[in-house]
């Protein structure tokens, strides 16, 4: 987990962020991540400058492995000078030793996100899920904290203006932003009075905003008028040519495709867990989506 001072934004990521959701649904099932419908809550991680530094930080480590129902999980935490802003050793336990950058002595107010960020790496380690390469397995543990309700702090530790800036975790402040927002669609929780940022909650609108736009998307009933127009000009163009016997076509730019012909079917990806979801294009029909549940009125 890095700090830097030159922030990025935007939606880099976004593919991996998307392709994680799913893997944390595949892994943890529909039931698993509805056991996650309340967040860590501020009360859970607060640390005044009058509490005691390390009781202080077994505490809010406590309430980390509580909330991930790592009972086993012995956390010990130390302080040492280090780039990085923390670092877990994943041995087979029942210890587990996480290092904080010593910076953070002086920064208490950030010391629950830099845990949450570790601790989830202690919960996938033991649930075996991962991802090829640090770069995407740091990402999949940043969405998995956010999604499972502990990611907001990092989001809340992201701070910028004209002369300094600082942010945890691997994702884009608005990144961030895309995964809380897709939480408060599926748990009905609004994270936005969480934030002592500023910063944070400018990005967290921006994420929802794309996070909305992912149910608006053809074939779905939601779509707006253009993307109706577009899917309409590009079903008439595979149904006019045809599509070859196990193939799939996919117009540039759009998440859907057509396979088959007999009958014609679309693929789409689920906008709350990503999964692809295939329907007959046969008009309007309600689609089920077999990992998350989410029931999807669709206009094939």
């Amino acid at each position: 987990m890095e700090t830097g001072s030159d922030v990025v934004h935007g939606y880099p990521h976004i593919e991996t962020v998307r392709a994680s959701i799913n893997a944390i649904y595949k892994r943890l099932s529909y039931d698993t991540v509805h056991t996650f419908s309340t967040s860590v809550l501020p009360a859970d991680v607060a640390f005044a400058d009058v509490d005691d530094l390390y009781l202080g930080v077994q505490r809010v480590a406590r309430a980390m492995v509580q909330h991930l129902r790592l009972p086993d999980a012995r956390i010990i935490v130390s302080f040492r000078d280090m780039h990085h802003a923390a670092n877990v050793e994943l041995a087979a336990g029942p210890e587990y030793f996480i290092e904080l950058n010593s910076r953070f002595k002086n920064h208490r107010q950030d010391i629950g996100a830099a845990l949450a960020h570790e601790v989830m790496h202690v919960y996938l380690h033991r649930l075996d899920l991962s991802f090829q390469g640090t770069r995407d397995n740091e990402i999949l543990t940043d969405t998995a904290t956010t999604y499972l309700g502990a990611g907001w702090l990092l989001l809340d530790a992201f701070r910028e203006d004209a002369v300094s800036s600082q942010k945890l975790g691997y994702l884009t402040p608005e990144e961030f932003g895309y995964v809380l927002a897709k939480r408060a669609m599926v748990f009905g929780e609004d994270p936005s009075p969480w934030f002592t940022s500023p910063q944070a909650y400018t990005a967290y609108t921006a994420g929802r905003t794309l996070a909305r736009r992912d149910g608006q998307q053809p074939p779905l009933t939601a779509s707006g008028w253009a993307g109706r127009r577009r899917y309409a000009r590009d079903r008439r163009s595979v149904q006019d040519r045809g599509v070859p016997d196990g193939a799939g076509t996919a117009p540039d730019g759009v998440a859907y495709a057509f396979e088959g012909h007999a009958p014609l079917r679309v693929t789409f990806p689920c906008p709350t867990c990503h999964q692809r979801i295939r329907v007959p294009v046969r008009g309007r029909v309600r689609a089920r989506c077999s990992l998350c549940r989410t029931v999807l009125d669709c206009d094939t």
